[in-house]
Order: structure tokens, then sequence, then C-alpha cells
């Protein structure tokens, strides 16, 4: 595929890494897109916003791990992005989510544009590029709502993580990380769960979906960087393999909801 400028042989390599749309990464990224749609028509005989997200998440375990598979920066132009053939934690979210409240693979990129760009804008500015801020963006727009759990507390954190974003201060209600494993009765498949750092630049380290196995046991279905691949994972173990002090809750709305 032609270029509009002359790169280097190691920026021709990062691009690709980076998710660039380049020879058999083309035919992988038209290859996600059949799959979206595929997906998105699989699960809308799922009655409940819960159901959706459960089948179209579970359809993707074993996805591989790939961080950085957005494209832009504070001098590099943001691109829209449209993919699951890899996921971090937050681009495996979104994907589910969107597809989850589209009818139909055309309405998937608009659902995707909304949960994942403040106002749908496409633009580095608009990213939500700390979890808190694409929480708080994605409640006002009704995509999600906070689940509340009776013991939750009142923190705040100051970060300065992300290059070229100026540094912000959160006030955030998190939820203990043993209130929130006592009150599993209160889950549903299908719910957001982020993981509050323990480095005091950075809101979260972690999300992923609560989902349940066979014999009731409390899953994390999530994209894992140690583990390289979408999986369900105990999390009762990820929360102590990890030293989880607190936890934040969203539970996705149905679309007609969304405005």
């Amino acid at each position: 595929m032609p270029l509009s400028l002359i790169v280097s042989r190691r920026h021709f390599f990062f691009l690709i890494g980076g998710g660039a749309v380049l020879a058999a990464g083309t035919r992988s990224v038209a290859a996600a897109e059949t799959r979206i749609g595929r997906l998105i028509v699989e699960s809308r005989g799922k009655g409940t916003i819960s159901q959706r997200i459960d089948f179209l998440s579970s359809a993707l375990r074993g996805t591989r791990y790939q961080s950085d598979t957005l494209i832009g920066g504070p001098w590099r132009s943001e691109k829209f992005v449209v993919r699951d053939d890899a996921f971090d934690c937050v681009t495996f979210c979104e994907t589910v989510l969107a597809a989850s409240i589209a009818t139909n693979r055309s309405e998937f990129d608009s659902v995707l544009r909304t949960v994942r760009y403040h106002n749908g804008i496409v633009a580095w500015g608009e990213r939500n590029h700390y979890f808190f801020e694409w929480c708080q963006h994605n409640v006002e727009n009704n995509t999600c709502r906070w689940i509340p759990i009776v013991g939750a507390v009142d923190i705040e954190k100051t970060v300065d993580s992300q290059k070229g974003i100026s540094k912000r201060r959160f006030a955030m209600r998190v939820i203990p990380s043993s209130v929130f494993l006592a009150n599993r009765n209160k889950l549903e498949r299908g719910d957001i769960v982020g993981f509050v750092s323990r480095q005091p630049n950075l809101d979260f380290f972690h999300t992923g979906f609560i989902a349940f196995g066979k014999t009731g046991a409390l899953l994390l279905r999530h994209a894992s960087k140690s583990r390289h691949r979408v999986l369900d994972e105990r999390i009762e173990q990820f929360v102590t393999a990890n030293g989880v002090r607190y936890v934040s809750l969203l539970r996705p709305q149905e679309p007609r909801a969304i405005v």
C-alpha cells in the first residue's frame, strides 16, 4: 500500500507493530470486521445487554493481547481504529460494549466512537486516556451507570502518566476489594470492573468484565498482558496476586438509554 510520506525502515516496522493497515495487516483487519459483524448478528438473539456482553466476550476468548493498538498522539494525527484480532484491556471492553449495543455492523463504528472518545469526536485530546474519565464519560452518555455498593469510600488521585496530557486530579468513589468480593450477589455478567492502581500518578491499572463459571465461580474476563490473550481468571486470585485495594464497578445500559 503506498504511503503518503517516506519513512525509515525502523519507522516502517514501528507502524506495523502499532496496528497500521499494511500488507497482511489489511487482511487481518478486514477479517476482524467480518467477525464483528457476524458476532453482532449472533448476539441479537440474546435477551439483555448483560447476556449479549457475556456471549460476545466469551466468543473473543483466546484473542491475543497487544498494547498500543490505537493510532495517534500529541504530535501525530488520530486515526479511528477498528479491530478485534488483538486487544489491550480497554480496547477489549470497548469493542465488546459497542458490539453489544449496535444492532448491526453499520452502527458499530458510531457506537465505538461514542464509547472511546468524549462526545464521539475522533481526536487525541478527546480520547478517554484515563480509565476514570472513560467511566465518567460513558456514564454521562448513558452507556453505563455506576453500581452502588454499601461500604464504598472516596479517594483522590493526581495523575500525570500520559504524555501530552495535562496533570489531572480525580475525586473517585471506589469499593474496597474485601467489600467487592463480599457483594458478589450484586454483580451481573457483563459488569465492568476497574482495578485502582497503587501508583500515585495512575488511576487504574486494569479492567475487564464480570463473568461466572459453570459452578458459579466469580471470574474476570479480560485481555491479559501477562497471559498474552483474552481469558477467564478467578477474580479472587487476580485481586490477591496484584494486591488490589480498590475497584470501581459499572453496569452497561440497554441502547435505548443512549443520548
